[in-house]
């Protein structure tokens, strides 16, 4: 496959993943390299192949982010997995979900292989809105975050546009990070003692961005709680 180099850099463990994404441990190792349950063996839904891997590459992680939109609505993914194998197959991309031409450009074609498939309308990425097609609300939820260059989710915005927070992978080893200051190191000073007001001079970034920085992490923290 002719992948695009930075959606195959490896960037995460499985559990960092998690702990970014807000999800589980086992559910983002179920994702990608499958699972077994009751003797029944479920194949990955991320990977093309069981691979054994504890990496998470950039690819992975954009994916991971957005199923996990679908399952905030409780859908199941494996439905989901023959779409993704087959948008996989046409565009020549091992990551679709992280290329922005099935969710931008090319609405008929994916409904076509939704059709050919037969994914549930209620599983689906691209629905009938009378005579239109248009995104699922998950799907907008997540292109909401993702940052595309040259068609390929180049960074992330996990609290949203308006947030000055983004997760790089080429900047602060894929942390989420303001202006490549890690979220994570503003937060542990401020819980050490320094004021916000004493960051946001120390690290030349405005005080809104430090609370930023701050509320982020403990949302983050609240998740995995």
């Amino acid at each position: 496959m002719a992948d695009v180099t930075i959606l195959d850099r490896p960037v995460y463990g499985i559990g960092q993943a998690a702990a970014l994404l807000g999800l589980r441990h086992d559910r983002v190792g179920a994702w990608l390299d499958g699972y077994r349950r009751r003797g029944v063996s479920y194949p990955p839904v991320i990977r093309d192949a069981r691979t054994g891997s504890d990496s998470v590459t950039w690819g992975e992680f954009v994916e991971l982010g957005y199923l996990r939109e679908y399952r905030k609505a409780r859908v199941s993914l494996q439905h989901i997995r023959p779409v993704i194998e087959r948008l996989r197959e046409i565009y020549g991309v091992r990551y679709p979900l992280a290329h922005a031409k099935p969710f931008v450009y090319d609405h008929q074609l994916v409904m076509r292989i939704q059709e050919e498939v037969g994914l549930d309308p209620s599983l689906a990425i691209v629905i009938r809105s009378g005579q239109q097609l248009v995104l699922a609300r998950e799907v907008e939820a997540y292109l909401l975050k993702v940052e595309f260059a040259d068609d390929v989710a180049a960074r992330l915005h996990p609290a949203g546009r308006t947030s000055p927070v983004v997760i790089d992978p080429e900047m602060s080893f894929g942390r989420p990070a303001i202006r490549g200051v890690a979220t994570e190191r503003l937060t542990e000073l401020y819980r050490g003692g320094d004021s916000p007001e004493f960051l946001a001079e120390a690290y030349e970034l405005p005080l809104e961005h430090i609370r930023a920085a701050i509320a982020f992490e403990t949302q983050l923290a609240a998740t995995a709680a």
